[in-house]
């Protein structure tokens, strides 16, 4: 039987998911794009990005669980840092976050259509790695300006085994500047949805946690690297 299930999840996958998928993608990535002409401050395409996320986890059958929301002031901006464990652990952290979020990835994906197109013109940052360059941080202060909150994945990957990576310090260099807190948050169960190398997805329960924020207005420059490592063991802890 597990061989028959294995089938039937990969056939959903690419028969229904995968199409059902696209259309959300080109439908919304459409109205977000629209949006972007008469909204500049890009909240009108984060509601598309919370729909699409909320779409996709109905579709794949998959129930997140939120817990500690009440730790958290929704007047207030943040840094959100969660560990990275699947693809669906971007429509997850839309979805169970009433804020407005902008991603800071990596700059490939820009050159997904739609999903690229929404990316870069909703203000969302991406970065190339090999060259992340001065700008990074001046974008990512100016969305601090405007009231937005910021969602990093700091292992910078998402995790093979399961396990919580090392967290890259220079993540958190923004927190630090804007003295904004930071918000540790703890993904479980969304690489069972869907497997680093694997196609397959399969429906499931995921909890997601939010913990209590971390100051950041007198931790000083010098100490980010300590400062990454406390915000892992949370995230891991």
């Amino acid at each position: 039987m597990p061989n028959d299930e294995g089938t039937w999840h990969l056939a959903f996958t690419c028969f229904v998911l995968i199409p059902a998928i696209s259309v959300y993608t080109i439908v919304l990535g459409t109205i977000s794009l629209v949006s972007t002409l008469f909204d500049s401050s890009g909240d009108v395409s984060h509601q598309c990005a919370r729909t699409w996320s909320w779409l996709i986890l109905k579709t794949s059958g998959v129930r997140v669980r939120v817990d500690g929301l009440e730790r958290l002031d929704p007047a207030s901006s943040y840094v959100f840092a969660a560990n990275h464990q699947s693809l669906y652990d971007i429509p997850i952290v839309f979805a169970s976050l009433p804020f407005q979020v902008r991603i800071i990835a990596k700059a490939s994906l820009g050159k997904i259509p739609f999903l690229g197109w929404h990316l870069l013109r909703a203000g969302h940052v991406l970065v190339d790695r090999s060259n992340p360059g001065a700008g990074v941080v001046k974008r990512m202060s100016r969305l601090v300006s405007q009231g937005h909150s910021l969602i990093v994945f700091p292992e910078g990957t998402r995790s093979a085994d399961g396990t919580v990576g090392r967290f890259k310090g220079g993540s958190f260099v923004i927190a630090l500047q804007s003295k904004m807190p930071v918000v540790p948050i703890t993904i479980s169960g969304s690489r069972s949805v869907m497997t680093k190398g694997q196609l397959t997805v399969r429906p499931g329960d995921v909890s997601l946690t939010v913990h209590e924020p971390i100051e950041t207005a007198f931790i000083p420059r010098d100490a980010v690297r300590d400062f990454a490592d406390r915000v892992r063991a949370t995230v891991a802890g």
